[in-house]
């Protein structure tokens, strides 16, 4: 079964991300061989098996080493073939990055730069988080956790150290319960969502923007007064996620809207 690319694509960010995914996925229908794509950042998985829940013929799962990752992992086979998708072990493994930073204040980037520079790819990284003063875990392939062990590297004037970690030895981001809460606002605000979602004052909100540490649907903004519609998604760094589950304009012309949080 060839996938129709003019219709797919019609409309479509990433449109050269998900046509390479959607290739993978013909090779899975016509080689009858399950195939796992490297890591894929959350708006292209999310267009991409959106798109093909459409396809009878294929089954997929994605996985990022734990639940909610942000860059995972995604399994394509045949329907035929569903049965044996719990019989493939899940290729993917963990990687420590040690250093002393007590002084040298770090964010995820810092890591994945230093991780580029050892010639690995960017889709063979997934979710990076940062362990305190000590350095941070990322979420890799398991040729990179293997290849990487025991050398090292540097970050600006500090000496880092890779180790090879299995996922059961990470110390993974909290997982907070999905929980549903409903709000009354004056407008469709970033911030004003946000604030409420997050639990967070509008002027915390704010100065989380301006660090670029708030995200609209994956995607860094810079402008507290956009305005939101059914479905965006805000993701806060350190604080998971929210999603818009319902807007609704009452007679007094505010917002009652109701959000998921992660």
């Amino acid at each position: 079964m060839k996938l129709s690319r003019k219709k797919l694509f019609k409309g479509r960010a990433y449109p050269i991300e998900i046509e390479h995914l959607l290739l993978q996925a013909e090779k899975a229908l016509k080689t009858w061989e399950p195939i796992w794509t490297l890591f894929t950042p959350a708006p292209i998985r999310e267009q991409t098996l959106k798109l093909l829940n459409e396809v009878a013929d294929i089954s997929f799962i994605s996985n990022g080493g734990f639940p909610n990752a942000e860059r995972q992992r995604i399994l394509f086979q045949r329907r035929e073939q569903e049965e044996l998708i719990l019989e493939q072990e899940l290729p993917i493994s963990g990687i420590e990055i040690q250093g002393n930073f007590l002084f040298d204040r770090t964010n995820p980037n810092d890591f994945l730069n230093a991780l580029r520079e050892t010639k690995v790819k960017p889709n063979e990284i997934g979710d990076i988080f940062l362990t305190g003063d000590r350095g941070a875990q990322a979420i890799c392939t398991p040729s990179v956790s293997k290849s990487l062990n025991n050398t090292k590297g540097i970050i600006r004037d500090v000496e880092i150290e890779y180790k090879a970690l299995s996922l059961e030895d990470l110390r993974l981001p909290t997982q907070r319960l999905p929980k549903t809460i409903k709000t009354v606002e004056a407008s469709k605000r970033l911030d004003a969502i946000a604030s409420a979602g997050f639990g967070l004052s509008r002027a915390k909100i704010i100065k989380q923007i301006q660090a670029g540490k708030l995200r609209l649907n994956w995607h860094q903004v810079n402008n507290p007064s956009r305005q939101l519609q059914l479905g965006d998604k805000i993701q806060l760094e350190g604080k998971g996620s929210i999603e818009i589950l319902h807007l609704e304009l009452t007679k007094r012309e505010r917002w009652r809207v109701e959000l998921q949080r992660q």
